[in-house]
């Protein structure tokens, strides 16, 4: 994967390590199970349970490693409430929204071109 390179600035930022770090971001959140967890929470704050079971076929083991990585990476704000037994809620940030944005964007443009897509994978396929 190539990213733009971001040219100088004299506000003193780290133009390499702001390009390094997306290519990790980038790494982190482009996974089919990041991407499905932001799209099942929405606008809404969900329990793990209820989560899992907007997820199709996501494990306990891999919701709860992308949901950690989501959280470290400040796009999913996790809530314990002090109850027994404990209550967990799970939310977008601001930036985890501003990313289903995006997301939402791919889905159309999937959706759109699903057609075209198809028939080009039958061509290459036949």
């Amino acid at each position: 994967m190539v990213t733009k390179q971001l040219k100088d600035t004299s506000d003193g930022v780290d133009l390499r390590r702001a390009d390094s770090l997306a290519r990790e971001i980038f790494s982190d959140v482009a996974n089919k199970w990041a991407l499905l967890i932001i799209e099942a929470l929405g606008d809404d704050t969900l329990r793990f349970t209820r989560l899992r079971d907007g997820v199709e076929g996501i494990s306990h083991k891999m919701l709860s490693q992308n949901l950690r990585m989501l959280e470290r990476n400040g796009l999913v704000e996790r809530t314990v409430h002090p109850t027994v037994p404990p209550r967990v809620d799970y939310a977008l940030t601001e930036p985890g929204r501003a990313l289903r944005a995006t997301v939402d964007g791919m889905c159309a443009w999937t959706q759109r071109h699903l057609g075209h897509i198809e028939a080009s994978r039958q061509r290459f396929d036949g």
